[in-house]
């Protein structure tokens, strides 16, 4: 099967970046209060409905999917970046780290109690986000929770360079009332949604929501 090209571009451009994006990008420790209660519900509704493994889907360089596991969480990371797998596994040697598509995982039907997309979706074109929520939501398991982070908006960004590098990636941003319907078509219902003002866009925004797979 020929890869989609959006796919070559966010793998080599975030190969390119992956040593300087750990160094630039402050650590889920560090993010704002909102976002770090949003992670720790994450991780209390997945204890507390059965629990399972949890899918951190565009893990980069592990740092989300090392905060989730000291939350309590038995959590892996998928990243179509072999660099950042790389860094992943040199950082945290004691939690397992996969090189894959998130729209082409691997992964049994069911077999996850969650996912953790965070900051990932976006470099999915819009037209493929129905495809990509219901590959997510073949891996959940009936009841399995969904954490879905990211910027929204309307329209496609194509920016040059990131992390002090050229890239070829583009991101996609999607209105949030966009996102919840197109969540609600794959079988999620979303339970809670947060949503923060861009500190100089009015046109952008950032979401986090929390979804329940049915």
């Amino acid at each position: 099967m020929t890869e989609p090209a959006h796919l070559a571009a966010v793998r080599a451009s975030y190969d390119a970046v992956a040593a300087d994006y750990v160094r630039l990008v402050i650590p889920p420790q560090e993010l704002d209060p909102v976002s770090r209660a949003m992670l720790a519900a994450f991780a209390e509704l997945v204890r507390t409905s059965g629990g399972g493994p949890v899918a951190d889907l565009g893990c980069g360089p592990g740092r989300l999917a090392a905060y989730l596991a000291g939350l309590g969480l038995d959590v892996f990371g998928v990243d179509v970046s072999g660099e950042m797998i790389r860094l992943a596994r040199l950082a945290y040697p004691g939690l397992r780290f996969v090189e894959g598509s998130m729209g082409a995982l691997e992964l049994a039907d069911g077999g996850l109690g969650g996912i953790l997309a965070w900051n990932s979706v976006h470099h999915t074109p819009a037209a493929r986000l129905p495809a990509l929520f219901g590959e997510f939501r073949r891996v959940l398991r009936p009841g399995g929770r969904l954490l879905l982070g990211g910027h929204v908006g309307d329209g496609r960004l194509r920016p040059t360079e990131a992390y002090g590098h050229p890239v070829s990636y583009e991101s996609h941003l999607v209105p949030a009332r966009r996102l919840v319907d197109l969540l609600a078509l794959a079988g999620f219902t979303v339970t809670t949604r947060v949503e923060q003002p861009h500190p100089s866009r009015v046109d952008r925004s950032y979401v986090c929501l929390l979804a329940d797979a049915g």
